[in-house]
């Protein structure tokens, strides 16, 4: 049956909608600071209906989703998994640096830009 929806399209955390319902992330580790990006809540919507309050939601490509980020230069380290050498997939910690800004593009938010 259908309802009611009022359906916005976020094309970034500078929409209007972007953080609606999004609470900030808590401090988890020795990361320094809310990130400049999302502004600590690690995601914002892509697709919110105000109606219902469904919503689809990206990772924030600056903090990797923690909310926080590093702001000296000590290497962030990153949950990542690889292929052992017996060919099955593992869980490994990838450091990469702190000051390594990704730019992010809002037609395809959350996707590696490299």
């Amino acid at each position: 049956m259908p309802h009611a929806s009022n359906i916005v399209y976020c094309d970034g955390p500078d929409s209007p909608h972007a953080f609606d319902i999004v609470p900030i992330q808590p401090r988890k580790g020795s990361l320094d600071a809310l990130c400049p990006l999302c502004k600590g809540r690690g995601q914002w919507n892509t697709e919110i209906d105000l109606v219902s309050f469904r919503c689809k939601r990206t990772a924030c490509d600056r903090c990797h989703g923690a909310g926080w980020v590093e702001t000296g230069s000590d290497p962030v380290g990153l949950p990542d998994i690889e292929i052992s050498p017996e060919g099955y997939p593992r869980w490994t910690l990838r450091f990469e640096p702190a000051d390594e800004v990704t730019p992010i593009d809002p037609k395809k938010p959350g996707l590696s830009q490299t």
